[in-house]
């Protein structure tokens, strides 16, 4: 099982994976209006999100709409917003098992065969699933707008890349590594620390 530092850091490193989640799922920034063609001067800039869609004016007055139905969008849109849901709640539940089997805490301290390394090990299956589906819907979702972009009948309002997505693939590696780092270290974890005591 891994040391107290590296619980601590695994759980830092998810909590701010999680954050980002959340940032993700609520701010409207998944599509914006790319700027093509001869004038960059605009007017307003539109940005979709998975819940609302806003106009940005050149005033910098905001207006936002929520979606009307659900049934009106998109399929990478219908299943952005349930997987991120998901992901944001296997999060939080990957965090109460991550606290339960921590060691820094005295939960399960006294019981025997090993429940608080399981709960540990299955804190970090339920928050790599977490960032995965996370990845999932803003990679899927990232695919829609390059295919859409290069696509010359729906030249009249091309989308670009929105910062959510970035903050969602950010995210879903905040969420992923600590495991993988984890293993790392356990693998080589001898032989890390020894390069780094030469240096």
């Amino acid at each position: 099982m891994a040391s107290t530092a590296i619980q601590m850091l695994a759980s830092v490193l998810c909590l701010v994976g999680w954050a980002g989640t959340i940032i993700c799922c609520i701010l409207p920034m998944w599509k914006v209006t790319a700027f093509v063609g001869t004038s960059i001067v605009t007017s307003q800039r539109v940005m979709e999100g998975i819940w609302m869609t806003c106009i940005t004016q050149s005033t910098g007055q905001i207006q936002c709409k929520p979606y009307e139905s659900v049934l009106a969008l998109t399929s990478d849109l219908q299943a952005a917003r349930a997987l991120t849901v998901l992901a944001i709640l296997t999060g939080a539940a990957g965090f109460i098992l991550a606290f339960v089997g921590g060691k820094c805490t005295r939960f399960l301290d006294h019981e025997e065969g090993g429940k608080k390394e399981k709960v540990a090990i299955a804190a970090g299956g339920v928050l790599l699933a977490s960032g995965l589906f996370c990845l999932i819907p803003t990679s899927w979702t990232a695919g829609v707008i390059v295919k859409r972009f290069y696509n010359p009948s729906l030249a009249n309002q091309p989308r670009e890349l929105g910062a959510c997505l970035y903050i969602g693939w950010a995210s879903s590696i905040l969420e992923c590594l600590p495991l993988l780092f984890n293993k790392m270290l356990n693998n080589y974890g001898t032989s890390l620390l020894f390069l780094i005591t030469l240096y």
